[in-house]
């Protein structure tokens, strides 16, 4: 997997676009509206979770009497 990803778009806290490369970590920005040095980092895909399943009325148990 490849650390060389696209540059942040803008900061997540403020907002600004005026964003500049951190020079002392890696992959960090600067953003110089608010000051806050930040990260992005790509995790992964997350797994798409399957929709309930839900018995239809056909499917219901029917009791037999005796």
């Amino acid at each position: 997997m490849s650390e060389n990803r696209a540059p942040a778009q803008y900061c997540p806290y403020c907002g600004e676009t005026n964003l500049w490369p951190h020079e002392e970590s890696h992959g960090a920005w600067t953003c110089r509206d608010c000051n806050r040095v930040f990260a992005v980092r790509f995790i992964g895909i997350a797994r798409r979770s399957a929709p309930p399943v839900t018995p239809a009325a056909s499917e219901s148990p029917t009791t037999v009497a005796p």
